[in-house]
């Protein structure tokens, strides 16, 4: 049976973390990982028994892990197999442990910045629902219901034509992700359109890089060649793929690691510089890792900062929809005084 839904972060940093902590004791792998299919919560043992039963036919961690489907992320199966290969298996586990830790620690700061601004939105769409609710009751002289907001929709008719409208809209965002990511990953229209928004564009290429970054480090530390440094970073990071064959034969052909790279025209200067700077000194693992360090904090300051101004740009909305309610009631009333006046 191969599973579709991926392990969660949190739990695996903690499983892939106490797992490190037993080799370095020595205790068997078999052993190890049956002690934390025991600790899992129920919905993962399945999949945590069937890599047990692998480990205990002879396999590897990697190709028992693979054996699940989704359940491990690409980028743990991937440096499972470096650790395989190396016989460093407790040091790789102990670093995916730690860089899981820190997507956890960001995904969390991300979440959090977003509460506001869609505790806004929720707000304000229903701000507009019950102006078109309310505005059923509101009547001219023809005792005709008033279109308050001016979108032709008012009473409970209204309400439920937009109730279907925003399940439209829920519907055909969810339909569109796919594509949305497709392109994203593949640098297409999606990409080229939020490269161009202010402070989200810069958030989202940071990020991107760090997580290459991330990925190359752990590589590098490895041992790993510029191939399969290639192969793991782009498994990591798909907007930043790269043909880990090409990368070799232009290697093989007198170019550096950082010539490789920039001719891809898809990696930030830093990232290149870094690269150039690690090749010169031997230290691309640390350099790597450090600047994977920035990037990282400048994509959780450049997402929050892009939160508080969309929750700023919510609440706008809501209130000119208040002020143009309020202005359109206003002048109804008026419209009716001067009609009374007038003998209308």
């Amino acid at each position: 049976m191969r599973w579709r839904k991926q392990m969660p972060h949190k739990l695996l940093a903690a499983v892939l973390g106490r797992l490190a902590i037993a080799l370095t004791a020595g205790i068997d792998l078999r052993r190890a990982w049956a002690s934390e299919t025991a600790r899992v919560p129920r919905a993962w043992r399945p999949a945590m028994e069937t890599v047990l039963r692998s480990l205990s036919q002879g396999n590897q961690l990697a190709l028992a892990m693979k054996q699940v489907g989704q359940t491990f992320p690409p980028l743990v199966l991937a440096m499972v197999a470096v650790g395989d290969r190396t016989g460093h298996e407790a040091q790789t586990l102990q670093e995916l442990s730690q860089v899981l830790e820190r997507s956890v620690r960001n995904t969390r700061a991300l979440i959090s910045s977003l509460v506001w601004p869609m505790f806004q939105l929720i707000v304000a769409i229903g701000v507009v629902g019950a102006m078109i609710l309310l505005s059923g009751f509101v009547r001219d002289l023809n005792n005709k219901p008033v279109d308050v907001l001016g979108i032709g929709l008012s009473g409970v008719s209204g309400l439920v034509t937009y109730l279907m409208l925003l399940v439209g809209c829920l519907v055909g965002g969810v339909l569109s992700f796919k594509y949305a990511l497709a392109s994203w990953r593949g640098h297409g229209v999606v990409r080229m359109f939020v490269d161009r928004i202010p402070v989200i564009g810069p958030a989202s290429r940071a990020f991107e890089a760090a997580v290459w970054c991330r990925a190359a480090s752990l590589a590098s530390g490895a041992g790993l060649d510029a191939g399969q440094l290639i192969s793991l970073s782009s498994a990591a990071a798909p907007g930043l793929w790269l043909d880990a064959d090409r990368v070799e034969e232009r290697l093989r052909d007198g170019a550096t690691l950082e010539e490789s790279l920039q001719s891809s025209q898809r990696f930030p200067r830093r990232v290149l510089e870094v690269v150039a700077v690690g090749e010169m000194t031997g230290n691309t693992s640390e350099v790597l890792d450090r600047l994977a360090g920035q990037l990282d904090e400048e994509a959780r300051l450049g997402f929050e900062a892009a939160a508080r101004g969309a929750g700023f740009l919510v609440w706008a909305v809501v209130a000119g929809l208040i002020i143009v309610v309020i202005f359109r009631i206003f002048s109804f009333y008026v419209g009716m005084i001067q009609d009374a006046a007038s003998g209308k």
